[in-house]
C-alpha cells in the first residue's frame, strides 16, 4: 500500500513538523535520539523501503484454555542506501504476523555508517563496514569485517539480507554459536550494524575510511 502524505493525520508534535516539511530528514531525528512514534514518520523521510521476509516459524504454547499456535515471522527492511530495521510479528495468520513484523521493523530503524576501511581498498567508497564491530544475541556471536570492493558479502544468506538491505556490498565475517537459529542470527548481524555508529571517532580517522559523516 503506497503512502499519501496529505491523508495523513499526525497524532505527534514530531509527525507534524515531517508533514509540514520542517523536519525533512530522518537524520535529524536520530541526531537528537528522538523516539520515532508512529510509522508514518519512516514512510514520509524514507519511501524507497524495501521488505524481505526472512523467517515464518509456527510457534505453539500451552494454555488452560488448550494449545494457541501462533506464526512468528522475521522480516527486515531498508533502502539500500544506509538505512535498515529489523523487526518480529505474531499472529494467528501469516498476513498479520508479517504486516505487524513490518510495522515493528520501521520502528526500530537506524542510519548505518558505511566505508571503505579495508587496507587493501583504497576507492573510498561506501561499500563495506568502515571498521570491524561485533554483535551478540543469545549464543550467537557475529564479528562483521572491512572487505575491499569486489569480495561480496562473505556471511550466511539472512546476515546477507539485511547487508543488502542496509547498502553494504562487501564484507568478511565470523560467526559463533547457534547461527542456525534464524532469530538470533538476525539479530546479532542487526546489533553489529547498530554498533558501528556507536563507536566514536574522529572526523579524521572517519574521512580515512571513507565515511561521509
Amino acid at each position: 500500500m503506497s503512502f499519501n502524505i496529505d491523508e495523513w493525520e499526525p497524532r505527534t508534535k514530531m509527525g507534524q513538523l515531517v508533514k509540514d516539511g520542517t523536519i525533512t530528514d530522518i537524520d535529524e531525528i536520530f541526531e537528537k535520539g528522538l523516539p520515532i512514534m508512529e510509522l508514518e514518520i519512516v514512510d514520509a523521510l524514507i519511501p524507497d523501503l524495501e521488505e524481505e521476509v526472512m523467517d515464518v516459524n509456527l510457534v505453539q504454547r500451552m494454555h488452560k484454555s488448550g494449545r494457541k499456535v501462533n506464526f512468528r515471522v522475521i522480516v527486515a527492511v531498508g533502502n539500500k542506501d544506509g538505512y535498515v530495521g529489523l523487526g518480529q510479528g505474531k499472529a494467528k495468520e501469516v498476513g498479520p504476523a508479517i504486516r505487524k513484523a513490518v510495522d515493528n521493523a520501521k520502528y526500530n530503524i537506524i542510519k548505518v555508517r558505511r566505508g571503505c576501511g579495508d587496507w587493501g581498498c583504497v576507492c573510498g567508497r561506501e561499500h563495506t563496514v568502515p571498521f570491524k564491530v561485533q554483535g551478540k544475541t543469545s549464543s550467537v556471536n557475529v564479528n562483521l569485517m572491512p572487505a575491499p570492493a569486489g569480495v561480496g558479502l562473505v556471511i550466511g544468506d539472512v546476515g546477507k539480507t539485511i547487508l543488502k538491505l542496509a547498502g553494504i556490498h562487501d564484507v568478511w565475517s565470523q560467526s559463533f554459536g547457534q547461527t542456525q537459529t534464524t532469530v538470533n542470527f538476525a539479530n546479532a548481524v542487526f546489533n553489529a550494524l547498530k554498533t558501528l555508529s556507536e563507536v566514536k571517532a574522529s572526523n579524521e580517522d572517519l574521512k580515512k575510511m571513507g565515511v561521509n559523516y
